[in-house]
């Protein structure tokens, strides 16, 4: 659980309900937490997510369900790196969770093996049905960003409103419930593909609301002010302000309404890149390619690299012992903290400094939302594949070349100055104000959809 101490007290709020695996369905719960109350028997002062796998009192018999198949979660997640045997398991996994082609649009409502396992759990082993008695002591409205404790709700009859929170631009059918046409939980979709995809899948249509992904809450004047810095360090010669001048004034201005404007006489910055691994520490040994490649363009002051450890100890010590053998300054070039949620939040105001974020295509592919162009490190599995996708569609990221050549390659590109279109392009082509929007949906009973959504 994570708690803030500074939430201000509201008459009516939410259970927000994530799961402690990876980042995706934290990180998404994350800047929710503004929304979040706690049921008055856990004797605690201040909200906090709750993690239907780890929150108090969770019964032994859950536990071990909820262990076991974390383990699946984060092993799968390695597969991927070792030789052969790990790829191969790796693929078989992935195939049970793949995403259908979309097209031809049919009927995809019928349940998979897994969903009906999952099921099967619920129902004979009675799993979640503490959690979800506990909850209906004081009944809220319930914000689920994992599908499995929505179902939880509904099949032990909870007596709030429940909303799932979709994490990635395309989904499984594990997403959807055993009986879409015969349930009562609401999705709030952050794409339009992730509407119809729940459609297909038998949702009912009025069941689906396109929310955005929340992103953290930023201010425009600093929004403006990072956006500014970001397009002068990825534009040094003027190429993206010259030939796009109308459209930074036009569209870039009304969007974050503000009189600011990228200066053509600023010195131009040192470009600032993130790179971040996924919750299982995948694709550390990129990060140090990365800062191997770059060391003397960061000596020379030309670079910032930091390097997103997460919640991974290992991988931070890779990273120093990386940073201390290129002889470059550790200082505050490496983000990590034990806890998760503290995670975010020095993720989040590294965001406003950052000018690259280099990431596989993960929930972080909403981060473009921000004004980031994305670079795409090698998806992993069905569901980043589809982000990948929709990163082109929005013309906000591009794919790696080899990381060992980025001194070549990346620096060709932020000389061009294409870099800044695609941050240009992920501001304006993101809901930047799914936060705000879930609020008006879930507490305000509004079942308006986000305006500024226009790709699938």
């Amino acid at each position: 659980m994570y708690t803030m101490s500074d939430t201000p007290s509201r008459p009516r709020g939410a259970y927000i309900v994530a799961v402690d695996m990876g980042y995706g369905h934290q990180r998404a719960a994350f800047p929710l937490l503004r929304l979040a109350k706690v049921p008055s028997v856990w004797n605690v002062t201040e909200p906090f997510i709750i993690s239907a796998n780890r929150y108090p009192g969770i019964p032994e018999k859950d536990n071990l369900i909820w262990g076991n198949i974390e383990r699946t979660y984060e092993g799968v997640s390695r597969f991927d790196s070792i030789p052969f045997l790990g790829k191969r398991i790796f693929h078989l996994m992935d195939y049970l969770h793949q995403i259908s082609p979309f097209y031809p649009r049919r009927d995809l409502s019928r349940p998979t093996l897994e969903l009906k396992e999952t099921y099967k759990l619920i129902n004979r082993t009675g799993w979640g049905k503490h959690l979800i008695e506990t909850l209906n002591n004081e009944p809220l409205p319930l914000i689920c960003t994992f599908p499995v404790p929505a179902f939880f709700a509904e099949e032990h009859g909870y007596r709030g409103d429940i909303y799932c929170l979709c994490t990635d631009t395309d989904l499984a059918r594990t997403w959807a419930p055993r009986n879409p046409a015969q349930s009562r939980i609401v999705y709030l979709a952050p794409t339009v593909r992730a509407k119809e995809r729940l459609k297909l899948y038998g949702v009912k249509p009025e069941n689906i609301i396109i929310s955005g992904f929340p992103l953290p809450e930023i201010d425009n004047h600093t929004r403006a002010t990072a956006l500014d810095r970001r397009i002068i360090a990825l534009d040094p010669h003027e190429r993206y302000r010259k030939k796009y001048a109308g459209l930074l004034d036009l569209y870039v201005k009304r969007t974050l309404k503000t009189p600011t404007t990228p200066s053509s006489t600023a010195q131009v910055p040192p470009v600032t890149i993130t790179f971040s691994v996924g919750g299982a520490g995948a694709q550390w040994e990129i990060g140090i390619a990365i800062l191997e490649s770059l060391q003397q363009h960061i000596k020379a002051g030309k670079v910032r690299l930091i390097l997103s450890a997460g919640a991974l100890r290992h991988v931070k010590e890779k990273f120093e012992t990386a940073m201390q053998r290129c002889a470059i300054p550790i200082d505050n070039n490496i983000i990590y903290a034990p806890n998760k949620f503290e995670y975010f939040r020095k993720f989040s105001e590294a965001m406003h400094k950052t000018d690259i974020l280099w990431t596989k295509p993960s929930e972080l592919s909403f981060y473009t939302g921000l004004g980031l162009p994305i670079i795409i490190a090698p998806p992993l599995g069905s569901q980043e594949e589809s982000n990948r996708a929709w990163l082109h569609m929005v013309g906000a990221g591009t794919e790696q070349f080899d990381p060992r050549y980025t001194n070549e390659w990346l620096m060709d590109w932020i000389e061009s100055g294409w870099l800044a279109g695609a941050a240009v392009n992920g501001l304006l082509n993101t809901p930047k104000k799914a936060v705000r929007h879930i609020e008006d949906i879930v507490l305000g009973g509004k079942r308006e959809e986000i305006e500024d959504i226009h790709f699938l």
